[in-house]
């Protein structure tokens, strides 16, 4: 396990602090990602470079772009073609390929002279690129596409669901999203039609992105969830919802924010002017134009006196003040702040 650290401000400039608010990366660049699985990206002159938690920086070559750290490779982008480097920021593979994803289950979907396939952490087609377009592994299942149309392939690359999407998302544990026309629903591993193509998609929101076992749903101008045994427990009727976290999401009714269990059932009822998800046992909640946060009971735990506030994340949440950061515990308590 990789300890937590947490993005700074300080006179425009990027860094980092641990759980207890120490400094761990000066703050001295103007852009960096969050850190997943031990890294991150920092920008340099207009190109990225990858960093560990050290704040050590790996410039055997500035990259266009940097993906995450999955299964000990990160995909890297020189010009137009992709490639992976490993921890140690050597390119194990070469940039070659005009479309690259991250490794899953020891396979990695790419696009190589218009065609799509795997390959394995040699950088070797695994499965060969005769597909109109490929996606990561899930579950022992792939999408794949074929004259348009979008299936799911096994390690081998053999169809075990035929292609007959518009397009296809890969599984979440036993469910995964599939499209005909502007419509989402969700098919099993088997193939089956579990929820029939019928939910929209709305922009800026995820569509049948599972969160807590739950995915929100939207239908008619409404939203409502669907949960991952391909029932629809919450129909679409509320004028807008977020998605579920600790067993809650928030929904709105009549202009004001309240929030559901996964039953549908309103559990704290709509008072807020707007509302983010429960993490950490919190969720931010706006009051009188002020943010804050509220325990799963409903009870401010948090009085809200903040101008902008994001969700806890490790034990800490970042909350702006005036113009300038802050970091909070669960208490309130300031752990750093933006000088």
């Amino acid at each position: 396990m990789f300890k937590p650290l947490f993005k700074i401000r300080e006179n425009g400039y990027y860094g980092f602090i641990d759980a207890q608010g120490v400094v761990v990366i000066e703050s001295q660049y103007l852009e960096a990602g969050e850190f997943r699985n031990g890294f991150t990206a920092v920008r340099l002159n207009g190109q990225w470079a990858v960093m560990d938690m050290l704040g050590r920086l790996f410039i055997r070559r500035l990259y266009r772009s940097v993906g995450s750290f999955e299964e000990d490779l990160a995909r890297v982008q020189v010009v137009q073609a992709w490639g992976y480097i490993d921890r140690h920021g050597k390119e194990r593979i070469p940039p070659m390929f005009e479309v690259a994803g991250d490794f899953s289950e020891g396979l990695a979907p790419v696009a190589f002279d218009g065609k799509a396939g795997f390959i394995n952490g040699d950088g070797q087609f695994a499965v060969k690129p005769v597909y109109s377009g490929t996606d990561v592994f899930r579950e022992g299942l792939a999408p794949a596409g074929d004259n348009g149309l979008w299936g799911f392939v096994d390690a081998r690359g053999r169809f075990v669901s035929k292609p007959e999407w518009d397009t296809a998302k890969p599984f979440q544990k036993n469910l995964a999203v599939v499209t005909r026309g502007k419509r989402w629903g969700l098919i099993d591993r088997e193939g089956r039609v579990r929820v029939t193509p019928q939910f929209e998609f709305v922009r800026d929101h995820a569509h049948g992105e599972f969160f807590d076992g739950m995915a929100l749903a939207y239908r008619d101008g409404k939203y409502g969830f669907v949960n991952q045994q391909g029932e629809v427990p919450v129909e679409p009727i509320f004028d807008l919802a977020g998605d579920f976290g600790e067993g809650l999401a928030l929904v709105e009714i009549n202009g004001a924010f309240g929030y559901i269990d996964k039953a549908g059932k309103l559990l704290i009822m709509p008072k807020f002017e707007d509302a983010g998800v429960f993490s950490d046992g919190l969720a931010q909640v706006c009051i009188d134009g002020k943010w804050g946060y509220i325990n799963t009971d409903g009870q401010v735990a948090i009085p809200a006196t903040f101008d902008a506030a994001t969700p806890f994340r490790d034990g800490l949440a970042r909350v702006v003040s005036g113009h300038h950061w802050l970091y909070i515990d669960r208490f309130g308590g300031v752990i750093w702040r933006e000088e």
